[in-house]
């Protein structure tokens, strides 16, 4: 049983064929593997959906105030949520919309709730020597994020995309 050349040669052969298959089942799986990360991200959005059913059922309402409890008085929660739909605004963008959500606002008082809000951490100033533009800070945006059941700013990634593709991070 030294080697007989024909059992060498066949093995050989069966060697490589083993080799082509596995080649071709990788081919034949890449689409399944895609297909199960598409399916598994498909299975997170449909949870966090259902978090936010139940959050609505709860609640009544998704707004900021599940992540900043304790705004007692309608001028902060307005100013709260129209920085979350809007971005970062300057006292004169902040008073404005105001007006034209309440009717009335004045800046001396939204200079007054925006002092509250910077020291309790849920807005953040960013004091350019002129105008300075107030946003929502990072500790309340991640909350926020939780809550809705996006992927944070840390995390990245898009949440379209099974790869986490980092592009469309900043999308809230």
């Amino acid at each position: 049983m030294g080697g007989d050349p024909e059992v060498k040669k066949q093995l050989r052969e069966l060697n490589e064929q083993v080799e082509q298959l596995r080649g071709v089942l990788d081919k034949v799986a890449a689409p399944y593997a895609e297909l199960t990360a598409y399916l598994e991200r498909f299975q997170s959005i449909a949870g966090n959906y259902f978090r936010l059913l139940d959050l609505y059922e709860r609640h009544g309402a998704i707004t900021p105030e599940l992540v900043v409890p304790g705004l007692k008085d309608p001028i902060s929660r307005d100013i709260v949520r129209l920085l979350f739909e809007q971005g970062d605004r300057n006292v004169s963008q902040i008073a404005e919309a105001l007006k034209a959500l309440r009717g009335t606002a004045s800046r001396r008082i939204v200079r007054e709730k925006l002092a509250v809000l910077e020291a309790r951490g849920v807005i953040v100033a960013d004091k350019a020597p002129r105008w300075p533009t107030y946003r929502i800070s990072e500790e309340v945006s991640r909350r926020w994020a939780e809550v809705l059941g996006l992927p944070s700013r840390t995390e990245g990634g898009d949440p379209a995309s099974p790869s986490g593709d980092p592009a469309g991070t900043d999308h809230y």
